[in-house]
């Protein structure tokens, strides 16, 4: 755990008190406006629940603003520092890239929310 002062409050799960912490799956995945429009990347450990906050606008700031509500595309990890550190790799790629990313994944752009979705 960090040892930021800000989280040396923070309980501790039974797991990490006794050292046996589990790797929690993470996902990475873009969000986007329409086709070709803007494009949201972000993190999560529940893609679906994240998915559904962002198409019905939950989530104050960027995605809500430019309406960015489909799910076209995403990539998951069994930990979610690695989905995190994926996350900080992309962030640093330019538009073009991301969006061959989402055409060599999904070329129509279809909102994939509907096959992640429980």
């Amino acid at each position: 755990l960090s040892t930021d002062p800000r989280f040396s409050r923070l309980p501790l799960s039974r797991e990490h008190r006794e050292g046996t912490a589990v790797a929690r799956p993470g996902f990475v995945y873009i969000m986007a406006s329409q086709r070709n429009g803007t494009i949201y990347l972000g993190v999560t450990s529940n893609l679906p629940g994240r998915t559904w906050q962002h198409r019905n606008c939950f989530i104050k700031g960027f995605t809500k603003t430019h309406g960015c509500k489909l799910l076209v595309w995403f990539e998951a990890h069994d930990d979610i520092q690695d989905a995190r550190a994926r996350e900080r790799q992309l962030k640093k790629w330019n538009r073009l890239w991301k969006l061959q990313l989402i055409e060599s994944f999904n070329p129509t752009w279809k909102d994939l929310y509907e096959s992640i979705a429980h």
